[in-house]
This record gives C-alpha cells, structure tokens and sequence, in this order.
C-alpha cells in the first residue's frame, strides 16, 4: 500500500504543480495584456501628440503667408524700381512715394484689421487681405502709367496691412504655451523668405525687356495669395474669438485639436472666458475698445508703451531703408553694373532668412529679452560702422567688402531679434478684449514709421550723404537698446492670461525686475 501511496501522493503532487504552473501563466498573460495595453495607449498618445504638433505647425505656416507677400513686395520693389524709372520715366520724388506709399497705405489695412477680425473673425480676415492684395497686385502688373501703378500699390498696401495685422494675433491665439514664440516668429520668417524671393525674382527676371521685366516681377507676387484659398479647408478659427462670441464649446472643440495635453483644455478655456470678460455666459460691459486705448489704466498704458514702442523702434533703426535700397547702398560703396548689385541683395536676402531661423530655435529656450539685446546691440555696431565705412572709405575693395558685411550684418541681427520679437510681444501682451485692436494700433505704428522712412531715405542722403543716414540710423538703434531694457518684460513660458497679469504690478515693471522668473503669484505651465 505504501507504495500506491506514494503514487498517489505523487500524482496529487504533480497535479498542483500543473495547477500552480496554469495560474502562473495566466497571470503572465493578464501581465503581458496590460503592459501590451499600456503600450499601445502610450504609442497612441505620442502620435496624437505628434498629430497636433503638425496641425498647429500648418496652421502657422498658412497664416503666414500673407507675410509672403509684405517681404516679396519690400524685396522685389528694390530692384523693379530700376527698371520702372527707365520704362515710366518717374522722377526721383515720385521714386520715394512708389516705395513708401505701400507702408503708409497699409496703416489703413492695419486699423482696420483690429475691428475686422473681431467682427468677422481671425481666419476670415486673412482670407479678404489675401483678395484684396491680389487685385492691387493685377493692377500693378498692367499698369501702363505711374497714376495707375499707385492705385495698384494702394489696394496691395491696404492688403498687407490687413495680411501684417493678424497674423501674429492669430497664431498667438491658438499656439500651446510652450510653443507661441516659435510659432508666433513664423510670420517674421515668412517676411524674410517674401525678400529673398523678391531678390531672386529681381536676379531671375532682369534680363527681360524693360517694359516686361518689372512686371512679371510684380505679378509673381500674386501666387502666394493663391495657397491662402486653400489655407481656409485646414485652420480652425481662434479659440479665444469664439469666446468672445460666445461660442464656447466651438473653442473647446478647437483647443482640444491644437493642445498636446487634454487635461488642459479646461484649465485653459476657464483662462479664456475669464479674460474675455464672459464668466457665467455674460458679456463684459466695459468701456468700448477704443475708449479704453485712448485713456487707458496705468497696467494698460505699459503694455501700450511696450507694444508701440518696439514696433516704432523695429523701423526707424532703418531695416526698411536697409533692404529697398540696398542697390543704392552698394553703388554709394563702389558697386556699378546692375547685375552685381542685384547679385549682391540677394547674399542680403539669404542672410536675413538664414538667421530669422536661428531666432526662432532659440526664442522658446533662451527668451525674448536676451535675443533683443543681441539684436540691438549689434544693429547698432553694424549700422555705425557702415556709416563710418560710407563716410570715410572710398569706393575701393575694401569698402565695398565691408559694406556688404555691415549690411547682412545688420540684417543678421536684426533677424535674431528685434524683427520677430516685435511682432511675438505685440501679439502677446494685451488682454483678449483689446488684442487685435491694439496690435492694430502697434502695427500702424510700425507701418508709419516704414513709410516715412522709405519715402525720405534718398532725399536724406542727398542731404547729409548715406553714412550720415546711417549713424543717425545707429543713434536709434543705440536707444532701442535703452527701450529693450526698460520697457520690455520676458513672456517666455507664460500664458497670453499670465502675460496680462504681470503689468499689474508696478515694481515689476521697473529695471530689472521686469525679468519676471520668479514670480509667485504666476506659475509657469509646461
């Protein structure tokens, strides 16, 4: 018997063994199916994360391209003006308005935009600066006469006004934190690529007859308006005017397609409605927009001072006067055949778009402050050297090498700082119920000042010579470095309703420590 019970005992044995060994296994497979769950919803989570950085990204890029056509014109116009003088036979006054009517148009286009936008919204308003920038365009390209070329630049100027005004408040309205700067700095690159467009179009198309090669030139102009129509299919309308609209699950629907983490959508639409004034569905019943610009609160008449003064800084520092006439720079430094000058922009060009690239890997990561004093501080080496170079040097190799250096020197840092950065703190820094109307009034401010510099840079080297010019322009950017300390704050990692809340307090504003990192009462959202 002992040994049938041992059997037994040994089978009863190797029956819980199998058993232990089947419960393990399943318990390996429940394992195995929730880390293969876990995986999968991490997977599934990096592709919509990287899903929405494409669509912010698009949308970016199709706001932009308004900005397209404010660099093609700058850029183009540099070199079209030659040959619009030879085949129109204007005057040298008539030279100066042609280039700077379009930056004083555009003012109009700007304050106009401000209203536009918040009545018919943000995207659509890109839409009609598009449409009316194509139809001036056309004019422009068949106009047989110099009356008539005017109403075509009118009609592009109110266009790019409208175009230069919104983008970078849309594109500010519905980047995630983390990323607005970058994002916010692609109109600026869009500007720059427009330039370098122009200039090569100016190089491509030179060799044509006198009577054609202009106007081709022009027309080109047209085809990135014509993407704008498509533009309309992929981006949403902003999130923060939709509140204002009073359509709050419209923008929901919006930030849940552009925000990286869902668990902030809520967080961030409570942001929105609060700042719109519109808790609890109610309209905020406040002094009427312009009403409150022109007597503002003292948090209000900071950001006004900041915003304007860093869009009339960006222009009367001459980057405007630097790109239309560089031709005339280059012949003032030795350059004579028309081919070598036009050559010598397009080296103007390239740097310009290289480094807004540059600026905008780095304005997220380093911050707005430090990339303004960089700008500042070398626009303004750069612009007093070509003035001593102008002044002093002759028109022998070597000034003619240090002019171009000066000149994409000063375009170089310029794109590094001061021509983004104006525009990202411009669309940061109002409150939601005064954005678009007071970037409006910063963009008239920065297209003012363009025009009148465009429009008196030849007369004022007649006057004083192109190096007096240019230390005066070097002076300015002298103060600008002043202004960058003083007056402007860093955004870098706040929400556009933080950003309001930092010009509340007063000794913040102050010197230093307008700095803001360490604030308590603002916490910093990833």
């Amino acid at each position: 018997m002992g040994p049938v019970g041992v059997q037994e005992n040994g089978k009863g044995e190797m029956a819980l063994s199998l058993g232990n060994k089947s419960k393990y296994k399943r318990m390996d497979s429940e394992l195995s199916d929730e880390f293969d769950d876990e995986a999968s919803n991490h997977y599934n989570e990096l592709e919509r994360k990287k899903s929405i950085r494409k669509y912010v990204l698009a949308c970016a890029i199709f706001a932009s391209l308004n900005n397209v056509l404010l660099g093609y014109d700058v850029g183009v116009m540099s070199g079209a003006i030659i040959f619009i003088q030879e085949d129109l036979k204007i005057s040298e006054v008539q030279e100066e308005v042609l280039v700077g009517i379009l930056s004083i148009i555009s003012l109009l286009g700007s304050l106009a935009g401000g209203r536009t936008s918040d009545i018919i919204g943000r995207k659509w308003t890109i839409a009609f600066a598009a449409v009316i920038f194509q139809i001036g365009a056309a004019i422009m390209t068949f106009a047989p006469s110099f009356q008539i070329l005017m109403i075509g630049r009118v009609l592009a100027g109110v266009g790019i006004g409208f175009g230069v005004m919104i983008a970078p408040v849309y594109i500010a309205e519905i980047s995630p934190t983390v990323d607005r700067g970058s994002l916010t700095s692609f109109p600026e690159i869009f500007i720059n690529l427009g330039i370098l467009l122009g200039y090569v179009s100016n190089y491509a198309f030179s060799g044509l007859s006198v009577h054609i090669n202009w106007r081709v030139m022009l027309a080109v102009g047209i085809l990135p308006s014509v993407f704008i129509g498509f533009a309309l299919f992929i981006i949403p309308e902003s999130p923060r005017w939709l509140v204002m609209q009073n359509r709050v699950e419209d923008a929901r629907s919006v930030l849940l397609k552009t925000n990286e983490n869902e668990n902030d959508v809520d967080e961030r639409l409570s942001e929105i409605v609060a700042a719109a004034g519109m808790s609890n569905g109610e309209k905020n019943e406040e002094k009427a927009v312009w009403r409150e610009l022109l007597s503002p609160s003292p948090p209000l008449r900071r950001m006004l001072i900041t915003g304007f003064g860093i869009q009339c800084f960006q222009q009367i520092t001459g980057i405007d006067a630097t790109v239309y006439y560089s031709p005339e720079i280059f012949k003032e430094a030795g350059i004579e055949n028309n081919s070598k000058l036009l050559a010598a922009t397009v080296a103007v060009g390239v740097t310009k778009t290289a480094f807004i690239l540059i600026a905008t890997f780095l304005v997220d990561r380093v911050g707005r402050k430090p990339l303004l004093y960089v700008s500042t501080i070398g626009m303004t080496v750069c612009l007093l050297t070509l003035s001593l170079t102008l002044g002093f040097l002759g028109h022998g190799q070597l000034g003619v090498a240090l002019a171009v250096l000066c000149v994409c020197g000063n375009v170089a840092f310029f794109s590094v700082g001061m021509g983004p950065i104006c525009w990202i703190l411009t669309s940061e820094i109002f409150p939601l119920r005064l954005r678009a109307q007071a970037s409006a009034l910063g963009a008239v401010g920065n297209r003012v000042c363009s025009g009148l510099v465009a429009m008196s840079f030849l007369s004022l080297s007649r006057t004083i010579t192109v190096g007096g010019t240019f230390f005066l322009f070097a002076l300015l950017s002298a103060l600008s470095v002043l202004f960058a300390y003083k007056c402007v704050p860093e955004t870098k990692g706040k929400s556009l309703e933080q950003i309001e809340l930092l010009f509340e307090n007063h000794n913040e504003w102050q010197g230093s420590e307008v700095e803001m990192g360490d604030s308590e009462h603002l916490v910093q959202k990833a």
